[in-house]
C-alpha cells in the first residue's frame, strides 16, 4: 500500500500534466491566426520602449512651492549665519587706525548715551580729532533694563564697551573715563574729574575744544519730594537694576524670616512702582512675571501676600499711547493682579511707607499711607549740574528750565559750535531714546557735510590762486572748469536741511508675554496688543541692539530663562 506522501506526489504530477496540456491547446489558435511568438515579443519590446520614452509625470505645483520655499529658507539661514560670522570677525579684528592730525579741529563729545553713540557710529573720524568723555566706558541699551531687574537678561548682555565702538573707526579716537564737571564756554575748555576708586597723579584737568556736543543725559526727577532719594530705587543705570534685583530677594527672604508678623510680611512683599510711563509699566510687568513663573514656584509661602502696585499721578498710564492700548494695558494688569492707582500723587516717602494724595471720582482729595518693601521711582527727568552751569553762563538760556534750548540744527542757543542731543536738550519732541538716536545720526551727517564743505572751500581758494598765476589761456580755462565743478559740489553739500524727527512708533511690555505697540505706518498709526505684538517687541528690540554681540547674548539669555527659569539667588 502506497504511503500518503507518494499518493499526493502522483496526484500533483497528474494535475501538472493536465495544466500543461491546457496551455498547449490554448496556444494553438494564436499560431493558426498568424500571430507568432516572435511577433508577440517584438510587440512587447515596442510597448516597453514607448513606455520608457514617454515623459515622466510632472510633480504637483504645491510640492514644487514647498521645495522652493525650503531652498529659500535654507539659503536665507546660511546667509544670516555668514553675515553674523563676518560681523563677529570684523569686531574681533579691528583695522589699523590713523594718528591724530593736530591741524584738524578738535571735536569733544560728552556722554556715551543714545545720542552720543549714534553720532560716533556714523561720524567720519578722519575729518576731526575726536575726544569722548564719559563717567561710564560703555553704552547701555536702556529699553531692556527692566528685564535685568528680575534676572531675565544679564546686565552685560545689554552693555556695549565704548572701546569696541571707537576702535573700529578709521581714525584714532581718544576716550577719557571721567565726569565733566564744568563747561567753560568763554575759554572753550571742559573741566573733567576722575572719580574712579584708583586715581593717578592727575585727577582733574582741562580738555580744549573747537566743537562740542553735549550728550550727558538727565538725572532722575524727584520733584523735591522729601525722602525719595534716600529710600527709593531708580531705574536708569546698570547699578540701579542690580540694586533692585538684590532688594527684591532681600524683601522675600526677610518676609520668610522666623516669627515675622503677618503685617510685616504684607509690607515686605508689597512692591510699589511710581510712574506710569513705559519704564514703570514694563518693570511692573516683569516683576509680576518673575513672581508667577519662578518666585511662587520655589517659595510658595509668599503666594498669599506678594503684590505689585503701580502709582501714577495722571488719570491713566502710558499717556503717549492710544486710548485703545491704554484700556488693553489696564485690563491686562487686572488679569495679572497688578493694582493701578491713578490720580495718586506722592507727597512724602519714608523707609517703610509712602504718603500719597488721592483724587476721588467726585473730585475730593484724601491722604493715604501705602506701606511698601520695595519702592521703584520711574518718573521724569531733571537737569544735571554741568548743564545747569552752562545754562547760567548763556543769557539766551535764561528762560529755559528743562535743559539746553537748541535751534533746528541742534545748536545751543547763544553759542557757536556747541550742540546738544538727548535728554539734556529741549526740543519739540519727547525725551526718548528714539529721538536721541535720530539726533545723533543727524549731527553725524551735519559734521561730515561740514568737513566736505570746508575741504571744497579750501580747494576753491587754491584754484583761485592757481588761476591768477596761470601762464596761458589753456591752463586758465582748465582751472576755471575745475572751479565750476567745485562750486557745484559745494552747492550739493550745503543742501542739508534742519533736524526733523521721524516717529517710528512706541512699544511697551505689559507682562504675561503680551506687549502693546503704536506703530507709525504711511499716513496713520497701527495700534496692536497681545502675544503677537510681544513677539514683534522682542524682534524689534533685538534688531535695535548696537552690535551682533549684544543680539546673540540677549537671545541666549531669553532661551536660558525659558528653559531653566530666572535665578532666585540674591546676588
Amino acid at each position: 500500500m502506497a504511503s500518503p506522501s507518494v499518493m499526493q506526489l502522483s496526484s500533483l504530477s497528474r494535475r501538472s500534466l493536465s495544466t500543461r496540456a491546457q496551455l498547449v491547446r490554448s496556444a494553438r489558435p494564436l499560431r493558426s491566426s498568424g500571430f507568432s511568438q516572435q511577433s508577440f515579443q517584438r510587440s512587447t519590446r515596442r510597448t516597453y520602449a514607448d513606455a520608457a520614452s514617454a515623459p515622466a509625470p510632472k510633480p504637483q505645483k504645491r510640492f514644487r512651492f514647498l521645495r522652493w520655499s525650503w531652498r529659500l529658507t535654507w539659503l536665507t539661514g546660511v546667509g544670516m549665519i555668514g553675515a553674523l560670522g563676518y560681523s563677529i570677525y570684523e569686531q574681533r579684528n579691528p583695522i589699523e587706525q590713523f594718528d591724530v592730525d593736530p591741524t584738524k579741529k578738535t571735536l569733544v563729545i560728552l556722554g556715551t548715551g543714545w545720542g552720543s553713540v549714534s553720532l560716533l557710529k556714523k561720524l567720519d573720524t578722519e575729518n576731526y580729532n575726536v575726544v569722548v568723555i564719559s563717567p561710564r566706558n560703555y553704552f547701555l541699551f536702556t529699553p531692556l533694563l527692566p528685564s535685568c531687574t528680575t534676572g531675565l537678561i544679564e546686565h552685560r548682555s545689554i552693555m556695549e564697551p565704548i572701546r569696541n565702538i571707537l576702535r573700529v573707526k578709521k581714525a584714532n579716537v581718544k576716550f577719557y573715563e571721567a565726569e565733566a564737571t564744568k563747561i567753560d564756554y568763554e575759554k572753550r575748555v571742559v573741566l573733567i574729574s576722575d572719580d574712579s576708586e584708583i586715581k593717578g597723579d592727575i585727577s582733574h584737568t582741562e580738555v580744549p575744544f573747537d566743537m562740542l556736543v553735549v550728550g550727558v543725559g538727565a538725572e532722575n526727577a524727584t520733584f523735591g519730594i522729601k525722602g525719595v532719594k534716600e529710600n527709593s530705587c531708580f531705574l536708569k543705570e546698570v547699578g540701579d537694576a542690580q540694586k533692585i534685583r538684590k532688594r527684591i530677594m532681600d524683601c522675600v527672604e526677610t518676609a520668610m524670616f522666623k516669627d515675622q508678623t503677618e503685617e510685616e510680611v504684607k509690607r515686605l512683599l508689597h512692591m510699589v512702582v511710581v510712574g506710569g510711563g513705559p519704564t514703570g509699566v514694563e518693570f511692573a510687568g516683569e516683576l509680576q512675571d518673575f513672581f508667577e513663573d519662578d518666585l511662587k514656584k520655589w517659595i510658595p509661602d509668599i503666594q498669599k501676600h506678594f503684590k505689585v502696585t503701580l502709582v501714577e499721578a495722571l488719570p491713566n498710564v502710558l499717556p503717549m499711547f492710544s486710548k485703545q492700548l491704554i484700556d488693553y494695558t489696564e485690563s491686562t494688569f487686572k488679569e495679572e493682579a497688578i493694582s493701578i492707582r491713578t490720580k495718586t500723587m506722592v507727597k512724602n516717602v519714608t523707609d517703610k511707607h509712602i504718603e500719597a494724595e488721592i483724587t476721588n471720582p467726585d473730585g475730593t482729595k484724601e491722604l493715604e499711607t501705602i506701606p511698601y518693601g520695595l519702592l521703584v521711582w520711574a518718573t521724569g527727568n531733571a537737569v544735571r549740574g554741568v548743564v545747569r552751569d552752562l545754562m547760567n553762563q548763556l543769557p539766551a538760556q535764561k528762560n529755559s528750565r528743562r535743559g539746553l534750548a537748541v535751534n533746528e540744527y541742534l545748536v545751543v542757543n547763544g553759542t557757536e559750535n556747541v550742540w546738544a542731543v538727548g535728554d539734556c536738550a529741549v526740543t519739540n519732541y519727547a525725551p526718548t531714546a528714539q529721538v536721541a538716536g535720530q539726533e545723533g545720526a543727524f549731527l553725524a551727517r551735519l559734521f561730515n557735510t561740514m568737513a566736505k564743505t570746508e575741504a571744497v572751500e579750501n580747494d576753491l581758494k587754491a584754484l583761485s590762486v592757481a588761476q591768477s598765476e596761470a601762464k596761458n589761456d589753456e591752463d586758465r580755462n582748465q582751472i576755471f572748469d575745475e572751479i565750476r565743478e567745485r562750486q557745484r559740489q559745494l552747492r550739493r553739500t550745503k543742501q542739508i536741511g534742519p533736524f526733523q524727527y521721524s516717529h517710528q512708533g512706541s512699544l511697551a511690555y505689559i507682562g504675561k508675554e503680551r506687549a502693546v505697540a503704536d506703530i507709525s505706518w504711511l499716513s496713520g498709526n497701527i495700534a496692536s496688543g497681545g502675544t503677537m505684538t510681544y513677539l514683534f517687541w522682542r524682534s524689534a528690540y533685538l534688531s535695535m541692539c548696537f552690535s551682533s554681540r549684544n543680539r546673540v547674548l540677549v537671545a541666549v539669555d531669553w532661551i536660558k530663562a525659558k528653559l531653566f527659569g530666572r535665578d532666585v539667588s540674591r546676588e
